[in-house]
């Protein structure tokens, strides 16, 4: 959701004619940021880091 502004699903549900995910339609530049996020997050979960609502 942060990423691309949706979820998935409505994603999927706004491009029927799109074959694949939202990621196999990211720009380059979307994907190094979203690798980058999940890399982050890889960290804060190995740190024990919690969530705060």
């Amino acid at each position: 959701m942060a990423m691309f502004g949706n979820t998935a699903k409505q994603w999927r549900d706004a491009n029927p004619s799109l074959d694949g995910n939202i990621r196999d339609h990211a720009t380059l530049h979307q994907l190094i940021v979203l690798s980058n996020i999940e890399s982050l997050n890889a960290e804060m979960i190995k740190r024990g880091m919690v969530r705060e609502d």
